[in-house]
Order: structure tokens, then C-alpha cells, then sequence
């Protein structure tokens, strides 16, 4: 059975995506602990009905939407 390079530690480190370097950026650059406070006293909270989605997703879906012009039918066909 011949061996693999990636068994003897001689794999390369793999390319980050441009979709990671984003969200890399992204995280570095939005204060999301802040705006979550300033939004949770407004959210809503789970009981009846649908559990509501998490708020740093919402949150980031919003600024995504903002960012690169998309309505809520684009954004979630980009999702």
C-alpha cells in the first residue's frame, strides 16, 4: 500500500476562501457583543409558538442584507 504525503505531515495549509477572509473581517470589525445589548431588551423570547432565531445570526443577516444591497428574498436564497 503506497503512503500519502498528508500521513507524514507534509500537507499544505489550505487556502482560505474569500467567503472566510469575510467573515474573518467581519468578525473583527462588528462590536457584536455590543449591539446584542442594546437589542435584547427588544427581542423576542421563547414560549408559545416558534422558538425565535438566534440574535447574533438575525444580526448578521441584517448587516449582510445592508451591506451588499439584498432583499429579504435574495438573502435567503443567498443563506
Amino acid at each position: 500500500m503506497q503512503g500519502r504525503f498528508s500521513g507524514l505531515g507534509m500537507s499544505r495549509p489550505r487556502k482560505q476562501t474569500r467567503r472566510a477572509v469575510f467573515l474573518d473581517q467581519m468578525r473583527a470589525v462588528v462590536p457584536w457583543d455590543r449591539f446584542e445589548q442594546l437589542i435584547v431588551p427588544h427581542c423576542p423570547v421563547a414560549g408559545r409558538g416558534r422558538r425565535p432565531y438566534p440574535l447574533r445570526s438575525m444580526l448578521k443577516i441584517h448587516f449582510m442584507q445592508q451591506w451588499f444591497g439584498l432583499s429579504d428574498p435574495a438573502m435567503e436564497e443567498a443563506l
